[in-house]
């Protein structure tokens, strides 16, 4: 390993009327394990945030910080603020079903309902007691839409989403969590399990996409956190080290750490 000097850091911010969520001192633990150290970040609206570094840099961990997915993990203790619209999402009075409403996740492998295509996007309003076949209509065709499915997919709505491909199940899988409407969209590696074709289809629907949602992807592919962010971010053992321009980062990279781990010299 080089000798970098890992107490330097080069982190943006942002304008206050930007931002479309920011966290404040985020540590997680995992037991005793300090596994995010202290994170400030904000993020811009509208705009694609990656997030990159070496397998178990906190980058994952700290993605799963921001809708609260930690929660699940018996030994996990996130603390620290994430302020979304003037609220403290981490606070424990938060209800956290309605606050994934508005900060969506998309998982690392595509992972259907075993349900029809129609039923994985109707899901959570049939679950709410909407039943109007005419509003479940326009939320089914509008997410897919937005997903970049519709045109693939209209004539078998009612088939069972599992016959669709790898590549179709993750956009399905995308067009169920903006069905409900989220400002921000959450993605955990959703290229890892897909060909390059499919990969190149989703990083379009994401342009798309950041039109109407602020998304935070974590990769691990270099080349598409270049093609696909505006802004990126470098992690290493549960630090943020350096955050700024996708263009800068790969360009122009502040740090030693950051321009070794983007062109491959890192380690």
């Amino acid at each position: 390993m080089a000798d970098y000097n890992w107490n330097e850091r080069h982190i943006i911010t942002f304008p206050e009327g930007n931002l479309a969520l920011s966290t404040e001192d985020l540590h997680v633990y995992y037991g005793e394990n300090e596994a995010i150290k202290g994170i400030d970040m904000q993020f811009e609206k509208n705009k694609i945030t990656a997030l990159i570094g070496p397998s178990g840099c906190g980058k994952s961990t700290f993605l799963r910080s921001l809708n609260r997915m930690n929660d699940t993990i018996d030994i996990a203790k996130v603390t620290g603020k994430i302020m979304y619209e003037g609220i403290d999402v981490n606070a424990q009075n938060i209800n956290v079903y309605e606050m994934r409403k508005h900060i969506g996740m998309v998982f690392q492998r595509p992972n259907p309902f075993a349900k029809s295509i129609y039923k994985n996007i109707t899901f959570a309003y049939e679950r709410a007691g909407i039943k109007d076949k005419k509003v479940l209509d326009e939320i089914v065709e509008t997410s897919l839409k937005q997903a970049a499915l519709w045109d693939q997919v209209k004539d078998d709505l009612h088939k069972s989403a599992f016959t669709l491909s790898g590549g179709q199940q993750q956009r399905l899988c995308i067009a169920r969590a903006i069905a409900v409407k989220p400002d921000i969209l959450l993605m955990d590696e959703p290229a890892s399990a897909l060909d390059p074709v499919a990969t190149m289809q989703l990083e379009e629907t994401m342009f798309e996409l950041k039109k109407n949602y602020t998304i935070i992807i974590v990769t691990h592919n270099m080349q598409q956190a270049a093609r696909a962010s505006d802004y990126t971010a470098f992690f290493y053992l549960g630090d943020l080290i350096e955050y700024d321009t996708t263009n800068h980062i790969f360009q122009n990279a502040k740090l030693k750490s950051t321009s070794d781990y983007v062109s491959g010299h890192f380690g």
